[in-house]
């Protein structure tokens, strides 16, 4: 199984930026696409942003253009470059990791954007 830890969350004011990371260990073998969720209070979690193995990257409507996930595979690592926050991306961003038959998920991080 694939351990995720997700880091760099906090509390911005609009308009400001954010790096997320998440780490995975474990049984990293054959991680396909990585990718980033989002969760704001009393609402579903929602898909953010991903990336494949060979870096083809994908993105919400909601973040296209502001956000921007990268991966190290040399160290496992998987960022979300957060610019231009507004208080809608206010949430607990998930990471997650798949494999052929098995998606793994971080703790989350809190992602705050004051108005």
């Amino acid at each position: 199984q694939v351990q995720l830890v997700e880091s760099g969350g906090g509390l911005r004011q609009a308009g400001g930026s954010l790096r997320l990371s998440c780490a995975a260990s474990g049984s990293i073998f054959r991680i396909n696409a990585m990718g980033w969720y989002r969760q704001a209070p009393g609402k579903q979690r929602d898909w953010v942003a991903s990336i494949t193995s060979d870096g083809r990257t994908n993105y919400a409507d909601s973040v296209k253009g502001r956000f921007t996930i990268s991966r190290d595979n040399a160290e496992n690592t998987v960022y979300l470059q957060m610019n231009s926050l507004k208080p809608e991306d206010t949430a607990v961003y998930y990471c997650c990791a798949d494999q052929t038959l098995r998606r793994s998920w971080g703790q989350g991080t809190q992602v705050t954007v004051s108005s």
